[in-house]
């Protein structure tokens, strides 16, 4: 398949009121469509190769060492795995050879994540991330300590976090077409883990994907000075102690736009659906529009909450939202 089609796994459902907005659905269909015996059977002997040499390895690990400082795309076999890597340089492509048939499961390299990338740039394409836990309760199908990160048609499920990176203000982050599901925790006596959680990052974007059904935490927490995320659903109907949908703690500039979100009954904290420097002004969050975003409460929860809670004190530009009934439109905290 090649991979600049539409994920097979998101669908786009169009519905009409009295506006027009975007939901994304997860094509479960489509993966139980999928044998059953590429995805239970075993992997490959050497199921890593090095798309521009040729060359396989058997463990994926060896497959990033041979690209080491230079490029390269990694093509890996369908299968589960329970493997892991650490990139240190380079620019590689981690990519399923069939998108949503790759499977790493429950393996952490440094007790950190499947994929721990610190090169100059990381891709990953068609791979499916679950069952990932560690010590700190941070495990993660990436860990983001340095450089790029792409990511598409990916799916992260069951684990303590989906994406965790650190600090890299000189580099930017596109996830794409993507799902995340039954992510993030609140519990242990430790700091929260969340869906996606990104450091101080020169920006971070977002298009038309999924979050559902976290368990706890936020579904998007970005420090980045810069976040877009946009034509992407988040579906916190079956969610358990979650918090915020995206929380910008410490103010970004960009754009929210033509979302959907839907706000579940078991929150920890439901008094907001988007915040803006909750946690310090940062970065300036002047011109940030939040627009053609239709936001409400599941099917019979009934509270108020804000749409988007402010403590930057900087001019949002707030558009035309379509809000379900108990929501406010902004509330300066």
């Amino acid at each position: 398949m090649n991979l600049s089609e539409p994920n097979p796994f998101l669908a786009i459902d169009r519905r009409h009121r009295s506006h027009r907005f975007w939901v994304l659905l997860l094509g479960v269909a489509v993966l139980a469509a999928i044998p059953a015996s590429a995805l239970m059977g075993q992997a490959p002997r050497s199921p890593y190769t090095v798309i521009e040499t040729g060359r396989s390895y058997g463990a994926l690990q060896q497959a990033v060492n041979a690209i080491g400082d230079g490029s390269g795309t990694i093509r890996i076999e369908p299968g589960i795995y329970r493997d892991c890597a650490v990139q240190q340089a380079g620019d590689v492509g981690f990519v399923a050879q069939v998108p949503g048939q790759t499977i790493f499961d429950g393996a952490a390299c440094e007790g950190k994540a499947a994929i721990v990338a610190r090169g100059r740039s990381t891709r990953v394409e068609g791979l499916i991330f679950q069952n990932i836990r560690v010590a700190d309760a941070n495990g993660s199908g990436i860990r983001l300590e340095h450089g790029n990160l792409t990511v598409r048609q990916s799916w992260f499920r069951d684990s303590e976090q989906g994406i965790l990176s650190a600090d890299d203000p000189s580099a930017a982050v596109l996830i794409e077409k993507s799902t995340f599901t039954r992510l993030g925790r609140c519990d242990r006596g430790l700091s929260c883990a969340h869906s996606v959680y990104f450091g101080d990052y020169g920006s971070v974007t977002i298009r038309r994907s999924r979050f559902e059904a976290g368990r706890g935490g936020h579904y998007v927490k970005a420090r980045a000075a810069k976040v877009e995320v946009t034509e992407s659903s988040f579906d916190d109907t079956a969610g358990s102690t979650t918090n915020y949908m995206i929380d910008l703690p410490a103010g970004s500039v960009g754009r929210i736009a033509d979302n959907v979100f839907v706000q579940g009954r078991d929150k920890e904290n439901y008094s907001a659906f988007i915040t803006v420097a909750a946690e310090g002004r940062v970065h300036t969050s002047a011109g940030l529009s939040i627009a053609g975003n239709d936001a409400r409460f599941a099917p019979g929860v009934s509270r108020s909450s804000a749409f988007v809670a402010d403590w930057s004190g900087d001019p949002l530009q707030i558009g035309t939202n379509a809000l379900g009934t108990g929501l406010i439109k902004f509330e300066r905290r």
